[in-house]
């Protein structure tokens, strides 16, 4: 069972924010929007923005701003579940988020749950939770975040959410303030595959989604994928399935 008693997100404090409490209370989980201060093992040592801790009941709490602003999301709660209990995140070591977006979404609707008495709240709360705990293990086995991640993360995010847009290389690397060439390199060096090569997939993905469920002609879906030639389109479908659009069409139909 889980028992949220207070969750919090995008809450803002001013520079003289801290939070010390020595013998530490329930469950609690901080993620950081801003740079701040922790104690751990004895000494006070600075984080950047994007940090997570997780504090076991009865463990020593005592974090603070060391900026101007204080941003955080943050649950306070008591549970006996086993994937919080067990869970092979560190207790009282802070370490960086890979998706602090995807967290900062679910904190949301932690909020928004905890505050609204409805029907599945008990059951929509411990699915949200452990989605949450997913994704903080996916950041402590992800290794160390370099400091162009987020943008990176960014950019691929605005590619998957919409891969029609004439993306080019030099159009990414111009959002990000970087030259082509080390966007090139530090793309493929994050996620195992070029920022071009990634643009293609995603038209693609989002080409036999149209091609199979909406009734559109394949020059329109072309168009949509971000495809100004349709002979272009045909060539890039074919080389990335084995198949013609229309033939995919036909086989999935």
């Amino acid at each position: 069972m889980t028992q949220i008693h207070y969750v919090e997100h995008n809450r803002a404090h001013n520079g003289n924010f801290v939070i010390d409490v020595p013998e530490g209370y329930h469950w609690l989980l901080v993620i950081t929007k801003t740079p701040a201060q922790f104690w751990v093992n004895g000494d006070i040592k600075e984080y950047p923005p994007y940090t997570t801790i997780l504090y076991r009941p009865k463990q020593k709490v005592y974090y603070r701003a060391c900026t101007d602003q204080f941003i955080n999301d943050w649950i306070r709660f008591e549970s006996d579940a086993p994937y919080i209990t067990d869970s092979p995140l560190p207790f009282g070591h802070p370490f960086s988020l890979n998706d602090p977006n995807y967290c900062h979404k679910l904190f949301e609707l932690l909020s928004i749950e905890h505050n609204f008495n409805r029907d599945y709240k008990k059951s929509s709360i411990d699915y949200l939770l452990k989605t949450l705990f997913n994704k903080l293990m996916e950041s402590y086995f992800h290794g160390d975040i370099s400091p162009q991640y987020y943008n990176l993360l960014k950019i691929r995010t605005m590619i998957q959410n919409n891969p029609g847009e004439d993306w080019t290389v030099s159009k990414m690397a111009d959002y990000l303030r970087i030259s082509p060439g080390y966007l090139q390199s530090i793309y493929k060096k994050t996620f195992g595959i070029s920022c071009i090569d990634d643009v293609i997939d995603n038209r693609i993905r989002l080409a036999k989604e149209y091609l199979v469920h909406s009734n559109e002609s394949i020059e329109e879906i072309a168009s949509q994928c971000g495809y100004q030639n349709v002979e272009h389109f045909y060539r890039q479908f074919k080389h990335m399935t084995g198949k013609t659009p229309r033939g995919y069409q036909k086989h999935s139909s």
